[in-house]
């Protein structure tokens, strides 16, 4: 069970930092992964006062604060438009609508949690991260990392002209996805990534958009098991998925 001794309201992101730094104490994001933890926390702090849960729009740029819900990504049709629905299929089977009323972005991604659909399909755009004390860094660069104390403050994604893909298999609609897998072809670059596998997604980088560049792609990308599905299944569902995205962007690209 989750114990929560003192609750914290955040007045700047300065206090929010000073007080993230004692390893008992927690930022709650939108906690709903935290509450099925067991995890001791000394001082909850809350950042929702900070007004870092809108998506704004600039000349090259969306930039969202780190409160924003996955549902406010799922809608926003600007984003959207921008990555042919990429944001919005990765989102809209993760459990309902009321739980993606309240999970973060950055919650999702601070956690870099193996299941992520979000990190997968954030992956594939030029997305990037500003970190408090950290500066601005690729995405991919900090899904690498370990986890610090630092504190997330905005997902940055340029507005990148491109075709985009994303796919995911569940065993059942809203339950984690066994694998996940998303594309995109920039200026002649393809990019794909591949998630829950059941580590935390990866980037990869492909010739073209081919179905002999999805297979050899494949027999690259390290598997596991677990309660989901085996290492051999995932295995086979990475070439099965990463054939059929690369297929739909290369349609994209066509049209």
């Amino acid at each position: 069970m989750l114990k929560i001794k003192e609750y914290v309201k955040a007045e700047s992101l300065e206090q929010a930092y000073e007080l993230n730094q004692k390893r008992t104490n927690r930022i709650i994001g939108g906690m709903l992964w935290m509450r099925m933890s067991d995890a001791q926390i000394q001082k909850a702090i809350d950042l929702s006062g900070l007004g870092l849960d809108q998506i704004e729009e600039t000349e090259d740029a969306f930039v969202l604060g780190c409160m924003v819900t996955l549902r406010q990504m799922e809608l926003h049709e600007g984003l959207n438009a921008m990555c042919s629905g990429l944001i919005r299929k990765s989102v809209e089977d993760i459990v309902g609508v009321q739980f993606r009323n309240l999970a973060t972005v950055g919650g999702s991604l601070v956690g870099r949690f193996g299941f992520s659909d979000v990190l997968t399909g954030l992956l594939v755009l030029d997305t990037y991260v500003e970190l408090y004390k950290g500066g601005t860094i690729p995405l991919a660069e900090y899904a690498k990392m370990k986890r610090d104390n630092d504190i997330l403050v905005h997902v940055i994604i340029k507005k990148t002209a491109g075709r985009y893909a994303y796919l995911a298999h569940r065993n059942t609609k809203t339950d984690f996805p066994v694998l996940a897998v998303a594309a995109s072809i920039v200026d002649g670059k393809v990019k794909a990534a591949v998630g829950a596998r059941p580590q935390r997604a990866q980037l990869y980088l492909a010739d073209a958009p081919t179905q002999e560049a999805a297979e050899a792609l494949a027999a690259t990308v390290v598997t596991g098991s677990n309660m989901r599905a085996s290492a051999e299944y995932r295995s086979h569902l990475a070439k099965v998925l990463l054939k059929r995205v690369f297929a739909e962007i290369r349609e994209k690209e066509e049209q």
